[in-house]
């Protein structure tokens, strides 16, 4: 593996990276290729990270996690975004699922839902964004009516991680209209119940592997218990582990550049143009030094607003800033490693074509790169 420059970690953390690179180079890499390709979903990954310990890093042991805080998290993301984008993703999901189940949950809900879950027994899905609300989450329709028996759940969510696979989903919903966003309650929905529908798998540009789609529900019965935490606090309550989520999605990004500069590292040194290694021209080692303090740079910011939160701080414009530059850097540096590899990184089935496609959505997902200014500038002029 080429050197990184590793910001100082703690025996666990250290013990958590170890770990995860292993399976990783012995796991994932071999295999994500092929993932892309076909976009399926590797169950088999899922359920040894789940006897790893990798699901639901951060929540407690007493609820079933191992209680390693957001610097750990960090760490494991970072190292399964090198690994393959796609099974990084799934990491992250579960981690915000089960953060919300483990803090707002009851013994009932997170003996049904999260032990299941991060045993990689049971798939989930988190449900906020649809046609008119993506950035703008107070935009959602999908309402929630109170019935004799406890709810009736009806609305559309758009492009929604693991729609076509997941066993649940956690909704996000208006119980009451009048209210706005402090009329707004989170449901957990199981697959199998009337009226809720998941519709066809869409095809990305990246991240193949992590499926995507649309749910559909239609006069679904919840029962009273359904509701998780208190009624009202829902767009409070996802907020809550937007900072986290950040954290997961620039530590993914990370870990697509580290994995750009080692593909393109090597690439500069075996490909030989008028009888030399490509890596003895100064136009390639600039590329290469500029991807590697990119890359450092996105890790330092990445450790610094984890370690925040570590410390009971909040981070939320650490996380939006780690986020925003780690995503940019990852789209800009993947498509400087496809142009070391020339002809070659255009080809479908070399690393880095799909990291380049996979950079992508880091600059969208979990909020906008628009929407991460927004918050930093605000911050700087209040």
């Amino acid at each position: 593996m080429t050197y990184t420059f590793d910001p100082p970690l703690n025996d666990i953390q250290r013990m958590i990276r170890d770990s995860a690179r292993s399976f990783v180079d012995e796991k994932v890499r071999p295999i994500a290729a092929e993932l892309d390709a076909t976009e399926r979903y590797p169950t088999e990954l899922y359920q040894e990270m789940a006897s790893l310990g990798m699901l639901g890093l951060t929540v407690p042991e007493a609820h079933g996690g191992v209680g390693a805080g957001a610097l750990a998290y960090a760490v494991l993301m970072e190292e399964l975004g090198r690994g393959y984008a796609s099974v990084a993703d799934q990491c992250g999901l579960v981690e915000l699922v089960s953060s919300l189940l483990s803090e707002h949950g009851t013994p009932e809900q997170r003996e049904r839902y999260m032990g299941p879950l991060l045993r990689g027994e049971r798939r989930c899905a988190y449900a906020i964004t649809e046609a008119g609300a993506g950035s703008d989450v107070g935009g959602i329709r999908c309402t929630a009516t109170r019935t004799a028996d406890g709810w009736s759940l009806s609305g559309e969510k758009l492009w929604i991680h693991n729609a076509p696979v997941a066993d649940f989903a956690v909704v996000l919903a208006r119980s009451n209209v009048e209210l706005g966003k402090r009329g707004m309650s989170i449901f957990l929905v199981d697959s199998d119940l009337p009226g809720y529908t998941a519709g066809p798998r869409e095809h990305k540009m990246g991240q193949r592997a992590s499926p995507l789609g649309s749910l559909s529900f239609e006069a679904v019965p919840l029962s009273g218990d359904a509701l998780l935490g208190t009624e009202g606090q829902g767009f409070k309550m996802m907020m809550s582990v937007l900072d986290k989520g950040r954290v997961g999605i620039a530590s993914l990004a990370v870990g697509i550049l580290q994995a750009a500069l080692e593909a393109s590292i090597d690439y500069a040194r075996m490909r030989r143009q008028f009888d030399r290694p490509i890596a003895d021209f100064q136009a390639v080692q600039w590329m290469l030094a500029d991807m590697a303090k990119a890359t450092h740079g996105a890790r330092l910011m990445v450790h610094a607003a984890a370690d925040k939160m570590d410390r009971g701080e909040r981070a939320s414009v650490e996380a939006s800033m780690a986020k925003c530059a780690a995503s940019d850097a990852a789209v800009e540096h993947t498509a400087n490693a496809v142009q070391i590899h020339g002809g070659m990184g255009y080809t479908r089935g070399i690393e880095v074509e799909r990291l380049y496609r996979d950079a992508k959505i880091t600059q969208i997902y979990e909020g906008t790169n628009q929407i991460q200014r927004m918050i930093i500038s605000r911050a700087l002029l209040s």
